[in-house]
Formats: structure tokens, C-alpha cells, sequence
């Protein structure tokens, strides 16, 4: 699916970048195919307008952020407001400022250490992740970086327990056994929650992450999909009872191309196992992930019938989740524009 001619994909909130990268000043990205750029305003608080002023087209994430919190354009000055208003020409000697001295806004909001960008209104509020605010997590930032795959190939890679023996033999995966356990799923108007059982290797190097030394530990697995393209693993390692639950964006930058971010929250303490652990732990695991991701195909067609012909439950769950993109286009009048039909 190229993502970028899919209309209702704008209204959907996404994970752009750490709020911690906006201390630097403006930041530029791309999100489907739009050039936006971000900063912090006065009040600490990220705001977001397309990425080229108005004046003599540059780039705004060349610019600066002024002591109001406004942003100005490296060529000229002119400086914009968070609404894209421009509040200063230092050229015009005090005269009025051009009605349609305008750049284009975009919402914008801080949660869970990011900032978040909707290009037009949004369908749904922010995802909520309760792990935010519930007592005893602590959130740590795990991975932020460029993918050359599509959101969707890393979000049905993310409810595929097949290719656990697999991708993952080298760590936690059971090469001996194969066969995924089956999800239990609970749909809803905005994605699904996927529960399971996963039996587990547990080697030396993860039981500071497991909370247990036995050989094979299981993963009791409440999995979340919100629309588009956000998912929960929800990873509790019942005999220690330790929760391990990673929140993923695949943020759409192009038609073949995501930006990952990834956070933990866990219910123990850094003494228990050190923010460094859980970084090291989890990235081979990322890498292997994205090291198979982006040997499949970007854009391929989203129709079902694959799937279906196939009769593996372990597809189930890119099943559904295709099932319910297709619905979404349809609802808004649209149907799936893919690489075989823009080449006819």
C-alpha cells in the first residue's frame, strides 16, 4: 500500500521525534511525503508547520527559535507563530503584514516523551497507554531510527509469532518448535487487543530482563494494534511477574520508508535491571527485525486473499489487521493505491 495516496492516513496522530531532540532547536521531517518542521515554543511546548516559508520558499528547519518562542526563517527572518502567522518581517519597517503571510500548521501535542503531528483532523485522539500514568513503571527510550520498510509490514511483523524460531533463534526464539501458540482476539471500532502464551528460550543473558533463570520461561502476551500503525507488547513474564511492555510507531515517512520509535515500561526498579540492560537486551532483537523487514517487498497490495488461501493461523492477525485498513479507506470513499496499478 503506498501510503502517501491514502487520503484518511493524514487524520491519524503519529510519534515524530523525542521531545528531547527539539532542545536543539527547529527539527525537520517527513511525514507521508509532507516536509513539516517542529520546535519547542516558550512555553516548552512542541508546535509543528510545513517545512518552507512563505517568503522565498527555504526551509523553516534552517531557521532559529526567538525569545518569544516563534520561529524564524534563516534567509530573511521572517518569523512565524505556532498558528503560521507571521508576526515579523524585519524588512517592512513596521508596515502591516500581508494578510496571506501564512505557512501551514498542523497539530501538534507532547505525550509519553514525543511529540505527536496530525496533518488534517484527526479521526482519533492520541493513543492511550496507561502504563503512562499507572503507579510502579518507569518508562525508559529505547530506539529511534530510519526503517526502509513499510508501517505496515513492522506492524503485522509485530503480532506474528511464527517468526519467533526464526528471525529470533539466536536469543529467545525455540528453532525446535515452531508452531505459533493462537491469539485470542477482541477487536474494537479502532484496532484489536491480542492475547497469548508463548513459551520462550531464557538464556544467561536475559534473566535480569525475565526475572527468572529457568531455561524456558513463558510470555503471557496482551498485545494492542491502535489504527494505523501504533502497537502494545504487552510482555508479563509470569514466574517473576515482571512486566516488559514496548509501545512501537511506525511513523509513515514516505511510501517505503518509517520512522521506529520504541519505548519500554517496566514494573521494577534500575537496580533490578539497568536502563543500559534493557537497551542491549532488545536491540539484536530490533535489528533482526529490521534486517528481515526490509528484505520483503514495501508496497504490496494489503488484499486479503493471500491470506486467506493460505489457511495459516498465523496470519490471522495481519488478517484482521487488513481487513480493517481496507474497511477505514472504504468508509472515507477511498480504495488501496498500490505500486502494481500506479505502473499500468
Amino acid at each position: 500500500m503506498l501510503v502517501t495516496q491514502q487520503k484518511v492516513l493524514r487524520r491519524f496522530w503519529y510519534a515524530i521525534m523525542p521531545l528531547s531532540q527539539l532542545d536543539a532547536g527547529p527539527q525537520p521531517f517527513t511525514l507521508l511525503g509532507e516536509p513539516i518542521v517542529l520546535w519547542k515554543g516558550a512555553d516548552g511546548q512542541p508546535h509543528a508547520l510545513r517545512d518552507r516559508c512563505c517568503h522565498r520558499t527555504a526551509k523553516l528547519s534552517k531557521g532559529f527559535v526567538d525569545d518569544d518562542g516563534n520561529i524564524a526563517c534563516g534567509y530573511h527572518g521572517w518569523t512565524y507563530d505556532c498558528s503560521g502567522r507571521c508576526v515579523k518581517i524585519p524588512q517592512n519597517d513596521g508596515a502591516a503584514i500581508p494578510s496571506r503571510a501564512v505557512v501551514p500548521a498542523y497539530r501538534c501535542e507532547a505525550r509519553y516523551g514525543y511529540a505527536w503531528v496530525a496533518l488534517d483532523e484527526p479521526l482519533q485522539p492520541i493513543p492511550d497507554f496507561p502504563e503512562e500514568t499507572a503507579g510502579g513503571y518507569r518508562r525508559v527510550l529505547q530506539f529511534y531510527e530510519r526503517w526502509q520498510t513499510s508501517p505496515l509490514r513492522m506492524m503485522e511483523n509485530s503480532f506474528d509469532n511464527s517468526h519467533f524460531s526464526f528471525v529470533h533463534k539466536a536469543n529467545f526464539g525455540l528453532f525446535s518448535s515452531p508452531k505459533p501458540s493462537k491469539y485470542a482476539f477482541r477487536p474494537n471500532d479502532w484496532g484489536f487487543e491480542a492475547e497469548t502464551h508463548v513459551p520462550v528460550r531464557n538464556p544467561a543473558a536475559s534473566h535480569r530482563i525475565t526475572g527468572t533463570t529457568e531455561e524456558i520461561t513463558e510470555r503471557h502476551l496482551l498485545n494492542r494494534w491502535f489504527m494505523p500503525f501504533a502497537r502494545r507488547f504487552g510482555c508479563v513474564y509470569p514466574a517473576s511477574g515482571v512486566h516488559h511492555i514496548i509501545y512501537n510507531c511506525a511513523t509513515p515517512i514516505d511510501d517505503r520508508t518509517i520512522m521506529l520509535s520504541q519505548w519500554l515500561y517496566r514494573n521494577d526498579t534500575e537496580d533490578a535491571c539497568s536502563t543500559q540492560e534493557l537497551i542491549d537486551w532488545d536491540r539484536p532483537i530490533t535489528d533482526e527485525d529490521r534486517d528481515i523487514l526490509e528484505a520483503t517487498d514495501y508496497d504490496a497490495c494489503i488484499d486479503v486473499r493471500r491470506q486467506q488461501e493460505c489457511h495459516m493461523e498465523s496470519d490471522q492477525p495481519g488478517l484482521l489487521m487488513r481487513r480493517m485498513l481496507l474497511k477505514l479507506l472504504e468508509t472515507h470513499g477511498e480504495r488501496e493505491v498500490f505500486r502494481i496499478e500506479t505502473e499500468v
